[in-house]
């Protein structure tokens, strides 16, 4: 993307990979796909021919970025896990134990809260038709960050296992 782009916004909603290379463009496809995907669907999206977005995919699918799904056609799709190691990983970089638990602790705390105000357990046990047609959209709101702090409590939990266990192993 080019340095005007960047500064101007975002790039137009039907052009959103408009500047990067191919490589880029047949990632940023990857990454935005739903589900599984031919290398035609992702080439179109990447605006690129499905010879060049098989050659990108294969490479992908050898770093373990995608997942390649035997068949005809064969199918592509994102690997959700290999993201969630990277996330996990950048966090126990980025970060102390202290620093991590400190977190867990704040999510946990949220989490807390959540329970408290609806009186469950998770977002999926509140039956959002038992509350006024004027707060089922905060309600809903409400129910998705629920979702995203317990998983990010997940994450960082992990990332602080992961720290926690590679500073005991050097000390050995």
């Amino acid at each position: 993307m080019t340095d005007d782009a960047r500064r101007d916004g975002s790039p137009p909603f039907d052009r959103p990979f408009e500047g990067e290379d191919t490589k880029q463009r047949v990632y940023g496809a990857v990454l935005h796909a739903r589900e599984p995907m031919t290398a035609a669907e992702i080439a179109k999206r990447a605006d690129c021919s499905a010879e060049s977005a098989r050659t990108h995919l294969s490479f992908y699918a050898d770093l373990g970025i995608v997942i390649r799904h035997e068949g005809r056609p064969v199918r592509y799709e994102r690997n959700d896990d290999y993201f969630e190691w990277r996330r996990v990983n950048e966090l126990a970089q980025g970060n102390t134990v202290d620093e991590l638990q400190a977190r867990v602790s704040e999510l946990t705390d949220q989490i807390a809260e959540y329970r408290d105000d609806y009186d469950v357990d998770s977002p999926a046990e509140v039956d959002v038709l038992e509350f006024d047609a004027e707060r089922v959209d905060e309600v809903y709101t409400e129910l998705g960050d629920w979702a995203t702090v317990i998983e990010e409590r997940r994450l960082h939990e992990r990332a602080r296992r992961k720290v926690v266990g590679s500073t005991a192993s050097s000390h050995t």
